[in-house]
């Protein structure tokens, strides 16, 4: 994202700097509040870190809650090359390597364009396993938790207590299933009209 120029100018503002969360790309988050923002958040990278602009009187709370909602937006931005067929397959042998010490070994791992009310699907009897193209964009650990569901299925057909033991050696699980119950949920949001760069729904 580009820079605010508005930043740059006018009052000093208050700015904190911490640590990103586990598996970000920046190296630390540097919180800057300008009391010139009335509403408006924005993010970009700037060097080894990522800096988050927000209204000076945003609280504590909403504070790390926007500067999650951001770090998501810059990882979608930055993942959207397409992963091809090819290389989806190979991300999945690592996972499965990482996370289930090899175990699971699917047939074949591919993009599809018939699943708009499922995220992925497996076939274990076939190893196949399938992602729909509605993931293509978005953060590369809701990717990986999509593929590390269906592997564990080649392992668990089912989605009983072994399944999810399983599925807790993803240390990313709880935020995944979080953002995808966040696009869910968006989705299913009335149409503002008027609104730019929003589609209709229903």
């Amino acid at each position: 994202m580009p820079a605010d120029p508005l930043h740059r100018a006018g009052k000093p503002q208050r700015s904190t700097t911490s640590q990103p969360p586990s598996g970000s790309r920046a190296s630390a988050i540097e919180v800057r509040r300008s009391s010139r923002r009335r509403r408006t958040v924005s993010a970009y990278r700037e060097g080894d870190r990522t800096v988050v602009l927000i209204p000076a009187r945003m609280s504590e709370a909403e504070e790390q809650r926007w500067v999650t909602v951001m770090l998501d937006k810059l990882a979608a931005q930055e993942s959207k090359r397409t992963l091809g067929d090819t290389e989806l397959a190979e991300r999945a042998r690592r996972l499965s390597d990482q996370y289930f010490g090899g175990r699971a070994r699917p047939a074949s791992v591919r993009w599809v364009t018939n699943q708009n009310t499922r995220w992925g699907s497996c076939t274990p009897s076939e190893g196949s396993i399938r992602l729909s193209h509605r993931l293509q964009g978005m953060p590369e650990y809701v990717v990986d938790y999509v593929l590390v569901h269906e592997l564990a299925h080649l392992l668990v057909p089912g989605h009983g207590p072994r399944f999810w033991e399983l599925l807790e050696a993803y240390p990313r699980t709880e935020r995944a299933r979080g953002y995808l119950e966040g696009v869910v949920a968006a989705e299913r949001l009335p149409h503002v009209p008027g609104a730019r760069g929003e589609r209709p729904t229903g």
